[in-house]
C-alpha cells in the first residue's frame, strides 16, 4: 500500500505555554509594584512621623527665635542670667561626664571580665536610670542628702550643702547618665576579647600597664561613643535638677531650667534662643557621634 495519498498533517504547539509566561510575568511586576508601593507608604509614613514629631518643632523654634533679626537674640544671649546658666551647665557637665567616665569603665570590665555572685543584680542596678523618673531621682536625693535627710544633720554640721546647690545638680545628672559608658563598653570589651591581655600578662607586663597598652586603646571608641552620649544627656537633663537645684535663677539653674524659666515669665525670646542654645550642642553632640560612628566603622573595615 502506498502512503503517497495520505494528507500529512502538522500540529503546532499550542500558545499556552506563552500565555502561562506572560502572565506569570505579569503577576511579577504586579507583585514588585505593590511591594513598591507598600515600602514608599512605610517610608512616607515614618518621615512624616519624624517631620511631625520633631522636624517642625525644632524648625519652630528657630523661625521664632531670629524672626525679629539677630539685636534681640544677642540681646537674650548676653544677659547675665542666660550667661551663668550657661556656664553652669558646661560645668555640671565638666565634673560629671568624668566621673561616669572612670565609673563606666571600671564598672564595664568588673561585669564583663569579673565573675562573682551578684553579676546579674549588679547589671540592672547600672540600668535603673533607664527605668526611674529623674523626677523621683532628684526627690530621692532630698530624701538622702536635703537638711531633713538621713545624712542632713551630719552634713549641716560639717558645713556641706548638697541640695538646692552645684553638688547636688551634679549628683542627679551623674545619676541620670550613669549607664552609657557602661552599656558601650561591655559588648567592646566582649569583641576584643582577653587574648591580647593576657598576652601581655604572659610578656611580664602588671595590671596597669596591660590596661593602659592593651585594653583602654582596644575600648577607647566604644568609651568615646558612651561619653559623647553621656554628655549629651547631661547637658539637656530637666526632671531631677530641677528638684535638687532650687531652681534660683542666676544661682542654680541650667539652661533647661532657665528655658521653663523665661517661658514661665513670658519672656518667649529668652526662652527660644536657651532652647536654641541646647539645640545646637544637642546637634552637635550628634554629629560628632556619627562622625566617631563612621571612623570606627572605617577602621574596622581596614
Amino acid at each position: 500500500m502506498s502512503n503517497s495519498g495520505q494528507n500529512t498533517v502538522t500540529i503546532s504547539p499550542a500558545p499556552s505555554g506563552r500565555l502561562a509566561q506572560s502572565a506569570a510575568g505579569d503577576a511579577e511586576r504586579a507583585a514588585e509594584r505593590a511591594a513598591r508601593a507598600r515600602r514608599l507608604t512605610v517610608r512616607t509614613i515614618a518621615l512624616g512621623y519624624l517631620a511631625l514629631l520633631l522636624l517642625a518643632p525644632v524648625a519652630m523654634i528657630f523661625y521664632r527665635t531670629f524672626e525679629h533679626g539677630l539685636a534681640p537674640v544677642w540681646d537674650a544671649i548676653a544677659a547675665p542670667n542666660a550667661q551663668h546658666a550657661f556656664w553652669l551647665s558646661l560645668e555640671v557637665v565638666a565634673i560629671a561626664v568624668p566621673l561616669n567616665t572612670a565609673f563606666g569603665i571600671g564598672m564595664a570590665l568588673l561585669l564583663e571580665r569579673g565573675h562573682f555572685r551578684g553579676k546579674g543584680l549588679l547589671g540592672l542596678l547600672i540600668d535603673l536610670p533607664f527605668a526611674i523618673s529623674p523626677v523621683v531621682v532628684g526627690l530621692s536625693l532630698v530624701l538622702v542628702y536635703g537638711k531633713t535627710g538621713w545624712f542632713g544633720d551630719w552634713l549641716s554640721e560639717q558645713g556641706i550643702q548638697i541640695i538646692f546647690s552645684v553638688p547636688g545638680i551634679v549628683l542627679a545628672t551623674a545619676f541620670v547618665s550613669l549607664p552609657f559608658v557602661v552599656r558601650e563598653t561591655i559588648p567592646v570589651l566582649r569583641e576584643l576579647g582577653t587574648d591580647a591581655e593576657q598576652a601581655a600578662e604572659t610578656l611580664g607586663a602588671s595590671g596597669w600597664q596591660t590596661f593602659w597598652r592593651v585594653t583602654l586603646p582596644g575600648i577607647r571608641w566604644g568609651v568615646v561613643y558612651g561619653v559623647v552620649l553621656t554628655t549629651a544627656r547631661a547637658l539637656g537633663e530637666f526632671g531631677a535638677v530641677s528638684i535638687v537645684s532650687g531652681r534660683c535663677e542666676g544661682q542654680s539653674q541650667t539652661l533647661p531650667l532657665y528655658v521653663q524659666g523665661r517661658f514661665e515669665n513670658f519672656d518667649s525670646t529668652g526662652a527660644n534662643t536657651a532652647a536654641v542654645v541646647i539645640a545646637i550642642l544637642a546637634m552637635a553632640t550628634l554629629l560628632l557621634m556619627n562622625l566617631l560612628t563612621r571612623r570606627t566603622r572605617g577602621r574596622m573595615a581596614t
